[in-house]
């Protein structure tokens, strides 16, 4: 890579790529946006570094931004250097505000890659390495489309079921020993697999129910790209009493993520000891951008953007599996999309196995995309579609013509 400007970026022969996945789903106001830059480096000439404890203008300016776009009565942020260590201190503020131990997360989520952080993800990038940190408990998750609790079910009805087994989950590890159920606002790489109301409301009316937290983690899904300011807004009955965010805080420019709690757990830390943070914690260079990228979003309307061109991106996707019925399921919202390859829609075989070799239709499929210029990543057999929030429908079609042709290199595989 060489060189990026708004949904493209060249490498280093001059090959020009349309960014499908926000690199990592976090460049959300797109590549070299001037406004960020610009604050940057403004900012870097006034102050290069300033130590945790010593407030600056842009820290506080940040704070004051997030807490008018969180939902509910979040409050207080505690900046971290990405979105890990704000699971990680998400973790140990639920645990030393409820003085509980046991944190409820579902198998197929993904929380990071530290220890803690890993531990508290379920999907397979947690094996290999040992037990994790003690009192992680797993949940099952709201896969429609593959678990067997919603055969001949509506996701409504299989989404109460599932809430019932949680609830029946807290109950057996004790409430009173159970502090926090975690879950991510809109679920990202495990496979964009998201419940329905039904689910939510009833998730918080459990943690209300036991004195429990709930921790939302938006680090993927904040900050306009499910086309909403985060994923839980999509639920308006449910108020989160921490979320962690990163990525979309500042697209990247600068590492930075948080911990954002609510009034009450902010107020109980006034005069409670709270061992966190690290050197790079508030780094104001990341506050700048974080500053910046909050006031593209308002001024440029991404949120809205990204609503309306997620319908774009939607219908289109919906017109390719009319052509290819290797696509076996579309999910997600905005400009946070995945679609699900099958060898067979009947069976929902996937195209290439969940954990294991045989992954060669999808290789082809990758391969095809990026040599006809299309940057983005695919997990098992869900290949994401999560381009900046700053697309067009013009560049979403651009995307859309070169995905057809790479599935075309693949229909092969489907045996039905």
């Amino acid at each position: 890579m060489d060189r990026g400007e708004g949904v493209y970026f060249w490498d280093t022969e001059g090959k020009r790529y349309l960014d499908w996945s926000s690199q990592l789903v976090n460049v959300n106001v797109g590549h070299s946006h001037p406004h960020v830059v610009k604050a940057i480096q403004d900012h870097i000439g006034r102050i290069s570094f300033a130590y945790p404890s010593i407030a600056t203008e842009a820290r506080g300016r940040l704070g004051e931004l997030l807490s008018e776009v969180t939902p509910g009565n979040l409050s207080k942020a505690f900046f971290t250097n990405g979105g890990t260590d704000a699971i990680e201190n998400a973790i140990k503020i639920a645990r030393l505000y409820t003085g509980r131990p046991k944190i409820l997360t579902r198998y197929r989520s993904y929380h990071g890659a530290t220890f803690g952080a890993m531990t508290a993800g379920g999907d397979p990038r947690r094996h290999g390495h040992g037990p994790g940190i003690p009192d992680i408990i797993r949940l099952p998750d709201p896969y429609a489309y593959r678990s067997p609790v919603y055969k001949g079910r509506t996701q409504e009805e299989g989404d109460a079921i599932l809430a019932d087994m949680v609830e029946e989950i807290v109950l057996m590890e004790g409430p009173q020993s159970c502090a926090a159920i975690m879950i991510e606002g809109y679920s990202g790489t495990s496979g964009i697999i998201q419940p329905s109301a039904v689910y939510w409301n009833r998730i918080a009316e459990i943690c209300k129910k036991y004195k429990m937290l709930l921790i939302v983690d938006e680090v993927m899904s904040g900050f306009g790209r499910t086309g909403e300011w985060f994923g839980v807004d999509h639920y308006p009955n449910v108020t989160p009493d921490i979320i962690t965010i990163a990525k979309g805080i500042t697209s990247g420019y600068v590492p930075m993520g948080a911990a954002i709690v609510s009034e009450e757990i902010g107020k109980y830390f006034d005069d409670h000891m709270l061992s966190i943070g690290l050197t790079y914690s508030s780094h104001p260079l990341a506050c700048a951008a974080g500053v910046a990228n909050i006031e593209v979003y308002r001024s440029e309307n991404l949120i809205d953007n990204a609503r309306e061109m997620g319908k774009v991106l939607r219908q289109g996707l919906v017109d390719l599996a009319e052509k290819h019925p290797v696509i076996g399921e579309i999910r997600g919202a905005g400009l946070h999309q995945a679609i699900e390859l099958v060898k067979n829609r009947e069976t929902r075989e996937p195209l290439t196995p969940f954990i294991g070799p045989n992954s060669e239709p999808l290789q082809i499929f990758n391969r095809t995309l990026k040599d006809e210029g299309i940057s983005t990543f695919s997990r098992w057999s869900i290949v994401f579609n999560c381009p900046p929030l700053v697309i067009n429908e013009a560049q979403i079609k651009e995307g859309l013509e070169v995905i057809d042709h790479a599935l075309s290199k693949v229909d092969s595989y489907y045996e039905g």
